[in-house]
């Protein structure tokens, strides 16, 4: 069998589009194509290139079992996100970052949940999810809301931490990681599940013998995809400051909305696909698990890595109107899913919320190029 022959035709198109879209950015970039262009173009590569490191991941987790499947997400699900943060950090873009970090937590929680809770409920009424599993995910959101708010405030003039912001971060930061870390210990010893190769077998009898990928396949395609990312993130922030600045948009706006979604969001619509089907326990499951690796592994790893790559910090201190947005976002987000049902009025609510907050800042000073 060719390569080409153990991908689905789904799987085909996203190598397509991702290989066309990266040859394409690259060409822009090195001819010096019109920054808003320039912009998108990555932007789409980069959406393609997560979306193939998310199917990478789930052919290895075919093989090893849900436990290990989380851990899979938590390291390469992010990747795109990773390297964003990291360049933009070096190109001075801390606003957008942080913006775009938050913006990533909202994307999801509000905006991809509740889309797919409106697709859901339109199509199937009420939809019923494993209540349990999702309400320690809703807990672990508000504890990284505290470690937004808490630092914020501690941190005011006349506060006990005021001037010491990147010394408060780092050491909320550890935390999280510590409790990031025990909630992955808690998910493999909760995991009841039998032999691994169960899970394997499943996705042949569901997809086809031709789903499932020789394991030297999903490697290759995993650091494929993870260096091409690397790549297209540097284009991507390279781009980002004269295109927003063309465009009049906000840097604000640009971090909270734009960057987030290119970023982040589109490789959740696997999730919209999940309530779709009326599997609401994987689509929330997967929506809110990505919420809670940015707030929890992704952000303060970068909060210590700013640290030491020396440039001007990212911290954990954010204005009153981001701490409140995370704030409200999670509580709307925890009412809803701790009865463990699910309708379009609440999407509806979710997205209603999320608009709003997108509104608060599309009005922000804008990003000098």
């Amino acid at each position: 069998m060719t390569i080409l022959g153990y991908f689905e035709r789904q799987t085909r198109f996203l190598l397509g589009a991702a290989i066309v879209a990266t040859v394409v950015s690259a060409v822009l970039v090195a001819g010096g194509g019109t920054p808003v262009i320039t912009f998108g173009a990555t932007a789409v590569a980069l959406a393609m290139l997560a979306s193939l490191v998310g199917e990478g991941t789930e052919q290895l987790s075919a093989r090893q079992g849900p436990a290990v499947t989380g851990i899979l997400q938590s390291a390469l699900g992010n990747l795109p996100e990773l390297f964003i943060g990291l360049f933009s950090l070096q190109a001075g873009l801390v606003v957008v970052v942080q913006f775009a970090l938050i913006g990533s937590i909202l994307a999801n929680s509000l905006l991809v949940l509740g889309i797919a809770f409106v697709v859901g409920g339109m199509r199937h009424g009420t939809q019923r999810f494993g209540a349990r599993p999702i309400r320690s995910i809703a807990t672990l959101l508000l504890l990284a809301v505290a470690s937004l708010v808490i630092p914020t405030l501690a941190t005011e003039p006349g506060a006990p931490d005021a001037g010491h912001a990147s010394e408060l971060s780092v050491a909320v930061s550890i935390v999280l990681l510590v409790v990031f870390a025990g909630s992955l210990v808690s998910s493999i010893r909760g995991d009841e599940r039998p032999a691994r190769v169960s899970t394997a077998e499943a996705v042949v009898e569901a997809e086809g013998p031709g789903h499932l990928w020789p394991l030297w396949l999903a490697l290759v395609v995993l650091a494929a995809a993870a260096v091409a990312a690397a790549f297209v993130s540097d284009w991507f922030v390279g781009a980002l400051r004269p295109a927003m600045a063309s465009l009049g948009m906000s840097e604000a706006f640009a971090g909270l909305v734009v960057v987030a979604i290119a970023g982040n969001a589109v490789e959740n619509v696997v999730g919209v696909q999940a309530a779709a089907r009326n599997r609401a326990d994987l689509a929330v499951s997967l929506i809110l698990n990505s919420s809670l690796q940015i707030a929890i592994a992704l952000t303060p790893a970068l909060v210590i890595l700013s640290m030491l790559m020396g440039v001007t910090p990212l911290t954990l201190v954010v204005t009153p109107l981001l701490a409140g947005a995370v704030g409200l976002s999670a509580i709307l987000t925890a009412v809803i899913v701790f009865d463990g049902e699910s309708n379009w009025l609440e999407g509806l609510a979710l997205i209603g919320l999320y608009l709003i907050i997108a509104a608060s800042v599309w009005w922000g000073p804008g990003i000098a190029a």
